[in-house]
């Protein structure tokens, strides 16, 4: 409503661009929310919700290859996980940072660098969750006849 105040009361665009920035920025600034985001995801229980979260971070070659590449070196590594792969640096710290949101993996500064590890916990919950998902789908498959 204030904005199409403004814009009628014969403002440029140039004006009106900066009031949504400062707008914006006042939004952001106080931690409010103006349109709260619902989406259909947010219509499942909490664990079906951050199983499909994890099961999407699994969805890239890269970030499996990743994956492996922290399994095999059972340690931390730093910069070495791009020797291992056919990407660039940017890449794979994308592909890193997708992983570490999924919570499947953990980051540390040591220096100007970050180490990654897998977060154990995290993969065998993961793993249980799934193994128990795909058990259910399999039993139920089992009693179709289709």
């Amino acid at each position: 409503m204030i904005l199409v105040t403004r814009i009628s009361s014969g403002r440029t665009l140039k004006t009106v661009l900066c009031f949504v920035i400062e707008l914006i920025s006042t939004i952001h600034d106080h931690g409010e929310n103006p349109l709260p985001m619902q989406t259909k995801a947010d219509q499942f229980d909490a664990e079906t919700a951050a199983m499909a979260e994890q099961a999407k971070a699994l969805s890239h070659p890269a970030r499996l290859a990743i994956l492996r590449v922290l399994a095999e070196r059972s340690e931390c590594i730093c910069g070495e996980i791009v020797e291992d792969l056919p990407l660039a640096q940017s890449t794979v710290s994308r592909h890193l940072k997708v992983l570490k949101e999924a919570g499947l993996i953990r980051g540390t500064v040591d220096g100007p660098s970050v180490c990654y590890c897998l977060d154990p916990e995290a993969i065998t919950t993961l793993g249980e969750q799934f193994g128990a998902f795909f058990d259910e789908l399999s039993d139920a498959a089992e009693e179709i006849s289709c």
